[in-house]
């Protein structure tokens, strides 16, 4: 099994155990690719949320960027639920599954066909 492979094994874990989602395989596949090298750095693996400079890039590199969706007040909002979901006290909350679950939110899966 690749690193890779291990690291969206681990993912799925976090979604299912974590988050309470059945995540889909393929998607989180897909949103874990496009996040690139970054998943193999420990610090960039992981997002700080607790540093509102983190969540800014979070909101401008992956929502307006990537996602393609207009700045709004709903762009943090989103980014606060879903690290309500994955829970603040959680230590590692993974850049993919919190990209993943946005775009889950967002309805944006059709970026990744």
């Amino acid at each position: 099994m690749s690193k890779r492979d291990e690291l969206i094994e681990k993912y799925a874990d976090d979604l299912k155990n974590k988050c309470n989602m059945t995540p889909d395989m393929d998607l989180l596949t897909k949103v874990t690719i496009g996040c690139g090298p970054s998943i193999y750095n420990a610090d960039s693996s992981t997002v700080a949320a607790g540093q509102a400079g983190e969540l800014e890039t979070v909101k401008n590199n992956f929502l307006i960027k990537k996602l393609g969706l207009s700045d709004g007040p709903e762009l943090m909002d989103a980014i606060n639920s879903v690290i309500e979901v994955y829970g603040k006290s959680e230590r590692n909350k993974y850049r993919a599954v919190i990209y993943y679950m946005l775009t889950k939110h967002f309805g944006k899966e059709s970026v990744y066909s």
